[in-house]
């Protein structure tokens, strides 16, 4: 089930970054104040009493502005509110309400999207709510008194925004049909692929990259199953980019990874994977997605005997946090291996959800033991005691131990690479509790 998302909108400079970055634990956004910093929408993983969000941070809304960054920004500030669930509207006591204020607020309950109001910048409750209830006149609701730098009120705000989660939730997990994102940078033939396998053209292909602006969700029906491919805005390198609006669209990337349950990372053949592909690959890593890289543009590439395995080399090096994603080498355009895809897909989606018996999982790791010594510390031993699977997509396993600082990174790699080979897992991450416990006395 994807997590929901919450965007942070409002006008240039009323505490917007400084808010998200209390909120997300760490200095992401830039602080500065200089109305239009925070260029970047930046993306973190929020949690809150039991709930789990992501949370984005725009650049200001300037409603009427030749500016053309300005102008852009809140172009980037409607994506923003458009992929969002749940809207944080931020204004600023000190400035009081203005009547750029009432625009966004205009164009906020267009989007008729779940809006909470804050007001910024409420250092002391006690002096500034008389000048907290002007915002009234907005006609959102009631506006609620934060401090974003002294972290006041923040709680009450998370109370607010996650009360309104649950409806969704229940909505999408209605919907068991397996949804691929179709990732990457602009121009490596995303919405190409799409059209290949559709037969038609249903979404538009263009050499200008970036294109593609919008998570465009597409059915398809293969042997009588149906699947639901979400192509989405590329990445493309900052340094790179002449058009404003394409350093948002890692949000729509952000998206549809949370809706998915399995990522196609496209890679251009005749550029290689580049340090952009590593990090749209690190966006599916992170959520515990299905992965699979797809080498499009095969056919242009000049090959000899050896050109796939340096290829498959080089990928496996700069992706070697990711050894269990599948890879396949295609073209778009003349439709090479384009069929063999779904069977991958279908071999992910089965993996990504497979389920191992208790007793079978004690069985490899008791082996695995015996092949291995657990590593030890100053005298003590590392034990392990028990395994079992406590959920799937991605599967999960809690390892019980005496002592979890003696669990280091590498066995649980070595305990992870048994099990695969028991089970192949390809095209999916497994992820590892270890958890303590104390050793039963005789």
């Amino acid at each position: 089930m994807s997590k929901p998302i919450v965007a942070i909108v409002g006008r240039p400079n009323v505490g917007k970054s400084t808010l998200f970055n209390a909120l997300a634990g760490e200095k992401i956004s830039i602080v500065q104040d200089t109305p239009g910093v925070t260029r970047d929408r930046i993306y973190a993983d929020v949690t809150w009493l039991n709930y789990n969000f992501t949370l984005i941070d725009t650049g200001g809304i300037e409603p009427e502005t030749d500016n053309i960054i300005l102008k852009s920004m809140r172009e980037q500030a409607e994506i923003a509110i458009d992929t969002a669930d749940v809207i944080i509207f931020m204004t600023d006591v000190r400035q009081g309400l203005v009547d750029a204020d009432t625009k966004v607020a205009d164009m906020l309950r267009r989007s008729k999207k779940p809006i909470v109001l804050v007001v910024n910048k409420v250092d002391s409750f006690e002096k500034l709510m008389p000048d907290v209830y002007e915002f009234y006149n907005l006609g959102l609701g009631d506006p609620v008194p934060v401090s974003g730098s002294s972290k006041l009120g923040i709680g009450d705000m998370l109370d607010i925004v996650t009360g309104y989660f649950h409806g969704d939730a229940e909505e999408a997990e209605e919907d068991e049909r397996p949804r691929i994102a179709i990732i990457g940078k602009p121009n490596v033939g995303k919405s190409s692929i799409i059209n290949k396998l559709l037969g038609e053209d249903r979404v538009i292909v263009s050499d200008i990259a970036g294109t593609t602006r919008d998570a465009i969700d597409t059915e398809i029906v293969r042997n009588g199953k149906e699947y639901v491919l979400i192509d989405t805005a590329g990445l493309r390198r900052k340094n790179k980019i002449k058009e404003e609006i394409e350093r948002y669209s890692i949000i729509r990337t952000v998206s549809a990874v949370e809706r998915c349950n399995v990522a196609v990372l496209v890679i251009d053949a005749t550029e290689g994977i580049t340090e952009q592909d590593t990090k749209i690959a690190g966006i599916a890593h992170e959520r515990g997605k299905g992965m699979i890289i797809a080498v499009n543009k095969w056919d242009m590439l000049e090959k000899n005997d050896k050109t796939i395995y340096k290829f498959t080399e080089e990928i496996r090096n700069k992706l070697s946090y990711m050894p269990y994603a599948e890879l396949i080498f295609i073209s778009a355009k003349t439709g090479q291996r384009l069929s063999k895809l779904f069977d991958i897909i279908d071999a992910v989606i089965e993996n990504h959800a497979l389920r191992i018996a208790t007793g079978v999982l004690n069985e490899i790791m008791t082996e695995a033991v015996a092949m291995k010594q657990p590593p030890s510390d100053k005298g003590k031993r590392l034990k392990l005691f028990y395994i079992t699977q406590v959920s799937v997509k991605p599967p999960t396993f809690v390892i019980f131990v005496n002592d979890k600082e003696l669990m280091h990174f590498s066995y649980t790699r070595y305990i992870e690479n048994r099990i695969r080979e028991a089970f192949g897992f390809r095209g999916t991450p497994l992820k590892f509790i270890i958890r303590e416990r104390k050793e039963k006395s005789c």
